[in-house]
């Protein structure tokens, strides 16, 4: 498998969101997880609000108070936007979990033709299973990075431990998005890891541009569908193939 194709499957991914039968798996997780995350803000401001009330009532405020809860306030939406900015990836992708395998069948099913079953009912019924799975993801990312941060203390060799991080990070990027089409086939977690060890470079090369792509802001809202939608080509066209050899 050329490597090299694999920069090109997140571009193609976004493409293909916007095609019949594929949107609706976008935009339920979308709305699911702007919902989520607008009553997590609404809270927050009815917290810091009373908080605010609670140390100077608006009776007692004076000037130099009024200004100084403007400067409150900003920072408070802007430490907001941090927290949504980098837990939003892994968030999302628990809300998603159920919906991305659907997601992964319609792309299979536009790119290929054959009939990919769906709906919300299949959704609900694989909620556990796919938090499961995202669960012993994130037990298999806890795993190494131990090894990984006690790295970026040994004196001479933490110089290392940046690059380390980020070709694992590149690594479980990738794995996390195969993982959806992968697993529409039957492969789980521990198989997938032994299958795309062929095809490492690859692997890390599409989890590298999508997880640079979610450093972007407003673009991060969007990538896991687009990693999802081209995840699903990559295995149809390069991995499907591997996998019958």
């Amino acid at each position: 498998m050329n490597s090299l194709f694999a920069f090109s499957y997140l571009a193609r991914g976004f493409r293909v969101l916007t095609k019949p039968g594929v949107r609706l798996y976008v935009i339920i997780p979308l709305l699911l997880n702007f919902t989520v995350f607008a009553l997590l803000i609404w809270a927050g401001m009815s917290y810091f609000g009373g908080f605010l009330d609670w140390l100077m009532p608006e009776s007692d405020a004076s000037g130099l108070w009024v200004a100084l809860s403007w400067l409150l306030w900003t920072l408070f939406f802007l430490t907001a936007w941090i927290i949504i900015f980098y837990s939003f990836t892994l968030i999302a992708n628990l809300i998603a979990a159920p919906f991305n395998g659907l997601l992964a069948e319609a792309v299979e099913h536009h790119l290929t033709g054959q009939t990919a079953p769906g709906g919300l009912l299949t959704a609900l019924k694989e909620f556990v299973p796919s938090l499961t799975a995202e669960l012993r993801k994130l037990l298999y990312l806890a795993g190494w990075s131990i090894p990984i941060l006690i790295l970026s203390f040994v004196p001479g060799v933490n110089i290392l431990a940046p690059f380390v991080w980020a070709l694992f990070s590149a690594w479980m990027m990738g794995i996390q998005y195969l993982d959806y089409p992968f697993a529409n086939h039957g492969v789980f977690f521990k198989q997938q890891r032994k299958r795309l060890a062929g095809h490492r470079f690859a692997t890390m090369s599409f989890g590298g541009v999508t997880m640079l792509a979610t450093m972007v802001p407003v673009l991060n809202f969007i990538v896991m569908p687009a990693a999802v939608a081209g995840a699903t080509i990559m295995w149809a066209e390069r991995l499907s193939q591997a996998e019958e050899e």
